[in-house]
């Protein structure tokens, strides 16, 4: 028996209504073009503090009994559900303490306290932090508001899919990202019993894909660093993952350059700010365009709170990749007049000249020799190999 029901995630949506967004969901005909799929976003990124969290949190803090509130809850996060429980303790009059590691970004933690909320910075990992959270909470009697192993947090997460498929009920996919899995538990018991045939996929990042190692059977095996860091998570939640192999969810696995390709597309093509996790079930059908090919298919940009330089760099990387941008070091004479050659041929081609570093003195074969590195802007990338061509009929070309 499912211990989250849909008239669980039905009674969370008439609860949070008006303190949580219903977010718009829209057709995105560029995705559509650039997938071959019929894509359907679901912009979660608009939220207040910009994720789906704020579902999840409003849900269980409404469900607080007059003496839970009047004790105060306890949160441990170092992102999106840390502000998300802040604001609606706030909003309700209740006194939230939220620990944080210690390697939380100040912008996350001055975010987290603008809300009122007491913030605690403890412990160098996320696991430490948890467990103060939870050695608060015993010692001064607070409720622990888990970020996704608790019924309350599922079924409000799950009225993100309850509201996309009331506004389109056409869909044939829902694909939907999985970090501790509370979203894609809420989300799949709401979609199959609205739309019992719908296929319903999760996905994961390969760095963290501790879901699919759970459900095959496997030891869990994560780590490392990813753009998703909002799905970097090594214990997935109990109840997600029987609700998840219940259903017999199956969960895509989806590289970090398809994740940063895809927060570029959406940046680009959707013009839309998403963070990794946000962006990975775009990424998924980028990875995988058999499988959506010629199918209506919703996914939801469950967040948009990335960092700045993150989010520059990411784009800066995704026009390394797509060729729009290209990094050669050329080899010419040591003589007047080079550098100026250069210039003009890939300005005579419609090219733009971004950064320029001259060296003579170490990187040279010679000392009758230079070496030129030069970043240049294509339109794309058959102009850029043309550039590189016209190019190499005068110098010893390499690009980076």
């Amino acid at each position: 028996m499912t211990l989250v029901s849909f008239a669980d995630i039905e009674a969370a949506c008439g609860r949070i209504a008006g303190r949580v967004l219903r977010t718009p969901a829209v057709r995105s005909d560029t995705l559509s073009r650039a997938t071959g799929a019929e894509i359907v976003l679901k912009l979660d990124n608009l939220q207040v503090t910009g994720a789906f969290k704020e579902r999840g949190a409003a849900n269980r803090l409404a469900l607080l009994t007059a003496d839970e509130a009047a004790r105060g809850v306890i949160a441990m996060s170092a992102g999106n559900h840390a502000q998300a429980v802040a604001r609606h303790a706030h909003l309700l009059g209740v006194a939230a303490t939220i620990v944080m590691p210690k390697f939380t970004p100040t912008t996350k933690v001055t975010r987290t306290a603008s809300w009122g909320a007491r913030v605690v910075l403890h412990g160098e990992s996320l696991a430490e932090a948890a467990a103060h959270a939870h050695h608060l909470a015993e010692t001064e009697g607070l409720v622990f508001i888990h970020p996704y192993d608790d019924p309350g947090i599922i079924a409000g997460q799950g009225t993100l899919a309850l509201e996309l498929l009331q506004d389109f009920p056409d869909l044939d996919v829902l694909v939907i990202p999985i970090g501790g899995g509370g979203l894609m538990a809420g989300c799949a018991t709401a979609a199959r019993a609205m739309k019992p045939g719908i296929e319903i996929l999760g996905v994961e990042v390969e760095a963290y894909s501790a879901m699919a190692q759970r459900l095959a059977g496997m030891p869990v095996s994560v780590g490392g660093q990813t753009v998703a860091e909002g799905m970097a998570v090594r214990d997935v939640g109990e109840l997600p993952f029987d609700i998840l192999k219940t259903f017999g969810i199956e969960v895509l696995i989806v590289p970090e350059a398809t994740v940063e390709q895809a927060i570029g597309l959406l940046a680009e093509g959707a013009k839309l700010v998403a963070e990794g996790a946000g962006a990975a079930a775009l990424a998924a059908v980028l990875q995988y365009p058999d499988r959506f090919a010629g199918k209506r298919v919703g996914l939801p940009v469950c967040g948009g709170n990335i960092d700045a330089r993150i989010l520059a760099n990411t784009l800066q990387r995704n026009l390394l990749r797509d060729g729009r941008m290209l990094r050669l070091v050329l080899e010419m004479p040591d003589r007047p007049g080079m550098l100026g050659d250069i210039a003009t041929r890939i300005g005579n081609e419609g090219g733009n000249i971004l950064e320029v570093a001259h060296h003579r003195l170490f990187s040279s074969p010679t000392v009758q020799a230079a070496q030129l590195e030069v970043m240049i802007e294509a339109r794309d990338a058959a102009h850029g190999s043309f550039i590189e061509s016209k190019l190499r009929e005068a110098y010893i070309v390499r690009r980076l």
